[in-house]
């Protein structure tokens, strides 16, 4: 069954502006994905299938459900292809995906089980399914601001970001900040989620703003994003945070208002090149715990696990992009068995692509792990040792500070009532873990460029963290 949206899930923006810090889910989302010898065709007044298959019954049963069928990648089929073959044309690092075989499928939510069983019925249809709404890693991140207003002047709080420092309680930001390009001069960075708060305090410099998409109106989805861009593009100044890329341009594409998960990872690929970097922040619930409502995110997922992001971010990937995907927070063992059985109306002949012996999505993968013991007075576990809600298996290349992440938002370090003004010490998750990696990469391929080098490709960059970084614990 699809998961039905609550009270809180309002519109297709998640509207919601007094919530606290568990942000409603993006509305489920029903993929069709086409024979690919079908040639179909949904989009520019057509209805039709290049083969010459009738679609006369496929389009009365979208009628009869009220639902309209559009690609999910692009206006037309002729622009999805278009944009693919640039990759082919780079010298496709791994075996793309055609994604003009994806659509989406707009329908009242209550319609959307009938509707996929209709479809899977249908001949020229390989596969439809159901995605859970994605949501960030809210249930670690439930602060709340405190009531004192901010003081006239934000302190420094830069010495209590621990994970600048050097290897391996950190990862030598410090150092990568007396480098030519180590600020990830030149460097463009895509944050996937749903809300931010771009006029931070300490987020005025090298924005690009929300470029696609429709933001949340929900605090906890601007909270989370704002914190986000906090650890790697917080300003160069006296005051507040540093972000570890601060130099790079950073933009956002909200997955509300359309765009979807896969929707949003191709449009951030379709805005950056190779070098540049895209950060998806989201998870889902996975078939352990599929569309439950539980009230923490036991059983949450890496979302490559559906065959339309995967493909979306397979195909960034063969761009030279690098795409740096939040692990979860499922407490899951991602080589479990259950993720070798497809969900319901997955298309033939998919794989597992948490075994990457069967298929890799090229996509950096973050686990969540515990900082230094004693930062900020706490402990969670010996330094770089997993975190309990953290997921885990061999497709994940490498872990972030999981809890005490110091950044922008939230206000439970600094509060008040002006947004603006808000930090927090406590960011945790795998959602706290990714953009450390991410002011990595950025860094990284700041300082190539400044030296003249080729960037570093998706797979060079992959190897770098797993042989060089500090182990885990």
């Amino acid at each position: 069954m699809a998961r039905r949206p609550s009270k809180r899930d309002q519109d297709n923006n998640g509207d919601d502006p007094e919530s606290g810090g568990s942000p409603p889910a993006s509305p489920p989302e029903l993929i069709v994905v086409t024979h690919v010898e079908s040639a179909m065709r949904a989009s520019a007044g057509r209805f039709s299938a290049m083969s010459g298959a009738p679609t006369d019954t496929l389009a009365t049963l979208l009628a009869d459900h009220s639902a309209t069928m559009r690609p999910l990648f692009g206006p037309t089929e002729e622009r999805v292809a278009a944009f693919s073959s640039l990759s082919i044309g780079m010298a496709a690092i791994i075996e793309p995906t055609d994604l003009t075989t994806f659509y989406a499928i707009d329908a009242p939510t209550e319609r959307l089980d009938s509707l996929q069983s209709d479809l899977l019925a249908h001949d020229l249809v390989d596969g439809a399914y159901i995605k859970p709404g994605a949501e960030p890693a809210a249930y670690l991140n439930d602060m709340a601001p405190t009531p004192e207003e901010a003081p006239p002047a934000t302190p420094d709080y830069v010495s209590r970001q621990g994970y600048l420092e050097a290897a391996p309680g950190g990862v030598e930001a410090r150092w990568a900040w007396t480098q030519a390009g180590g600020r990830g001069n030149g460097i463009r960075i895509i944050d996937i989620e749903g809300a931010w708060r771009f006029t931070h305090e300490d987020l005025t410099g090298n924005q690009g703003g929300v470029v696609g998409g429709t933001m949340s109106t929900d605090i906890g989805w601007r909270n989370h994003g704002t914190a986000v861009l906090g650890e790697f593009s917080g300003d160069l100044n006296s005051f507040g945070v540093a972000g570890i890329a601060s130099d790079a341009v950073v933009s956002a594409i909200s997955i509300f208002g359309g765009p979807g998960s896969a929707g949003a990872i191709n449009a951030a690929a379709a805005r950056l090149g190779a070098g540049d970097v895209i950060l998806i922040e989201l998870h889902r619930p996975g078939p352990r715990f599929a569309f439950a409502n539980r009230g923490d995110q036991r059983g949450y997922i890496a979302v490559e696990w559906w065959p339309d992001d995967f493909a979306a971010i397979r195909n960034a990937v063969n761009r030279g992009i690098i795409v740096v995907e939040a692990g979860g927070n499922g407490a899951e063992n991602l080589d479990d068995p259950i993720y070798q059985t497809p969900a319901a109306g997955f298309p033939a002949g998919w794989t597992n692509p948490f075994r990457r012996s069967n298929r890799d999505s090229g996509a950096i993968v973050v686990g969540a792990g515990a900082p230094p013991p004693g930062t900020h007075g706490r402990t969670h576990g010996a330094d770089r040792s997993r975190l309990d809600f953290s997921n885990f298996g061999a497709l994940f290349d490498t872990q972030g500070w999981g809890r005490e992440v110091t950044t922008a938002g939230y206000g439970d370090l600094q509060g008040g009532g002006n947004e603006d003004l808000w930090y927090t010490d406590t960011f945790s998750g795998t959602s706290s873990a990714s953009p450390i990696i991410v002011g990595v990469a950025a860094s990284l391929q700041g300082m190539a460029r400044a030296r003249g080098h080729a960037v570093l490709t998706p797979a060079e960059f992959r190897t770098c963290l797993r042989s060089t970084g500090s182990p885990q614990r």
